[in-house]
Order: C-alpha cells, then structure tokens, then sequence
C-alpha cells in the first residue's frame, strides 16, 4: 500500500505549465492570476478561484474537500493551454 500523499511546503516551482494569463488575455493585469507550475518535486501547484463553498453540497458521490483543502477552478483556456506541458507519466 502507498503512503498517504502530503504536499512538500519545501519545494520550489520549476516551471510554468502552459501560458500565462497575461499572454492568453484573461486578466487585467492585476497580482492576482490562475496559473500552474510544475515543483522541482515533481507536484504541481495551482492558482485559481477558491470556489470550495460555492460547490459544497454539489460534489460527485465520493469526492470530498479535506478541512485543509480547497476546491479552486481554473479558466479552460489555461488548463488547455497547458496540455502539451504536462507529463504523461
């Protein structure tokens, strides 16, 4: 059996998966951007809309948000964009 999976806090963002939302035009050019990043530990982390209330009582039977866990969405055109960068494996 795996050991349970915790994100590593230590590990450092590698490289941005796709295009930034400056280069796709979905922002304003404010701080505050959706974005995904490849860690140099092979995790990735996501930027996107904390939207864990508005889906509360709406998930999928068997999925389920941790207490230290948060739902967020992302703009397709940012996860499309990213396709070709995500490892296969």
């Amino acid at each position: 059996m795996n050991a349970r999976w915790e994100a590593d806090h230590s590990a450092s963002f590698r490289r941005r998966l796709g295009k930034s939302a400056s280069e796709l035009e979905i922002t304003d050019n404010n701080p505050s951007c959706p974005d995904m990043w490849e860690l140099d530990n092979g995790d990735f982390a996501i930027i996107g809309r904390d939207a864990t209330e508005a889906y509360d009582g709406r998930l999928p039977p068997g999925v389920s948000v941790g207490m230290d866990e948060r739902l967020v969405v992302l703009p397709r055109l940012l996860v499309v964009s990213a396709k070709e960068d995500i490892p296969g494996e």
